[in-house]
């Protein structure tokens, strides 16, 4: 069967089970996801299993260990995948919430209430935990899922979605509106992307080069999920008490993940005293450094292996144990960078001046602003929306971490008495 008429057939399958989740309340859908938590906890060691078998292929592969660590699952990450699906299930009903109300002189009542977008396919990269997250937002929010992960986790994936469509065999959602899409050819993307009128949206969640390709080929309408070139700026006003910690966690907390800080901006009127500590602690955490000109010359004085930051450097979103460092002038300095530079995602300042953050905040064009906080909270669960379906960068319709009210759109109800128009 060729890439268009399998993607066709499963798009056409996973809306007929839709049809499942149209008529559930949202105690039926949190029925659902409890049940597939629970289903979760009882084969964790099936997952490990699975994952296991990606982790050795990965391994001789010689996948970066830092991509590894986004592809490994432990208890703790499976005991985090079912907790997430428990926060989810505990959320408020995004459906069937009316949004705007009103009556007009002849009679007609109007509401525009939030629906399903319908059947939304997600393609993303090594990280399997995506698998359940995406699933427990999208039926939480009434969606049928086509899920195609990247061939680095297809086992742990098969695994996982296996588990889900078992637990909702004993619910009243039908065990189809979760799809797993093949992942051994690339025409599978392809096709998904192609498939307009069958998939009402495609959301896209990984590197820089994926979310592009996505974003720039698919004729099915997309949500932009962005890559994380995400900074933090040390004010002048910073105390060095609050940055420090806050820099290293942005940085070396999980490097792998989009809201990882890929730049550290310091302002010139501290960088000859924070720059010496922030260096060495930076470098004794194992982070290799690209620096400014100026940056450099502390980095060189103190024996800290670094190399001159390229135009390249300052727009990569390394991933890794990497990062680029510069001096600013001011606050509108570390804004004309992050303007320059920056994704759009996440970006840090620490300062003990309220002007200086409310400039900053003023100024940044990005989906989240961190005052005196590390990069690492821009999360769904976080932030408290329970899983996340990933973390947009655009500005139509979703910015920021989206959770179930992110997957819905809207309908107007119309009600009359026998109007006609005349």
């Amino acid at each position: 069967m060729d890439a268009d008429t399998l993607i066709s057939d499963l798009a056409r399958i996973a809306r007929q089970g839709a049809r499942t989740l149209a008529i559930t309340s949202g105690l039926q859908r949190q029925a659902a996801l409890l049940a597939i938590a629970d289903e979760i906890d009882k084969h964790a060691s099936d997952i490990l299993f699975a994952n296991q078998k990606d982790m050795a292929r990965a391994d001789a592969d010689e996948m970066h260990p830092q991509m590894q660590d986004r592809l490994l699952l432990t208890a703790s990450r499976i005991e985090g995948m079912a907790s997430g699906l428990r926060q989810v299930a505990n959320l408020p009903d995004p459906l069937g919430v009316t949004l705007r109300e009103s009556t007009l002189p002849n009679g007609l009542h109007l509401r525009q209430i939030s629906v399903p977008f319908g059947v939304i396919g997600m393609v993303y990269e090594a990280r399997p935990n995506v698998t359940v997250d995406a699933a427990a937002i999208l039926l939480m929010s009434g969606n049928a899922a086509l899920l195609r992960g990247s061939s680095n986790a297809a086992n742990s994936n098969a695994m996982l979605v296996d588990i889900m469509r078992q637990a909702l065999k004993r619910t009243a959602i039908s065990p189809d509106v979760i799809q797993l899409v093949p992942s051994e050819s690339r025409e599978t993307v392809r096709a998904l992307l192609r498939a307009r009128g069958k998939v009402d949206l495609v959301i896209p969640r990984g590197s820089a080069s994926l979310i592009r390709m996505v974003v720039d080929e698919s004729t099915v309408p997309t949500i932009e999920t962005g890559a994380g070139v995400c900074h933090v700026y040390v004010d002048e006003s910073a105390d060095f008490g609050k940055a420090l910690p806050i820099l290293l966690n942005s940085k070396t907390h999980r490097p792998s993940v989009c809201n990882a800080a890929e730049t550290l901006l310091v302002h010139e009127g501290i960088a000859d005293r924070f720059l010496p500590v922030a260096l060495q602690q930076l470098s004794q955490a194992g982070v290799t450094l690209h620096c400014d000109a100026k940056a450099l010359t502390f980095a060189e004085e103190l024996g800290v292996p670094a190399t001159l930051a390229t135009d390249e450097n300052w727009r990569t979103e390394y991933g890794i144990l990497e990062m680029n460092v510069g001096v600013v002038s001011s606050v509108d300095g570390a804004i004309d960078h992050i303007t320059e530079y920056g994704t759009n995602h996440t970006e840090a300042i620490v300062t003990e001046d309220k002007s200086a953050a409310d400039r900053f905040i003023a100024l940044s064009d990005s989906a989240a602003i961190m005052v005196n906080a590390s990069t690492r909270f821009t999360d769904g669960e976080q932030m408290g929306f329970g899983a996340e379906i990933g973390i947009s960068n655009q500005k139509l319709h979703a910015r920021g971490p989206m959770g179930l009210d992110a997957m819905t759109t809207t309908k107007w109800v119309v009600t009359g008495s026998g109007q006609i128009r005349s």
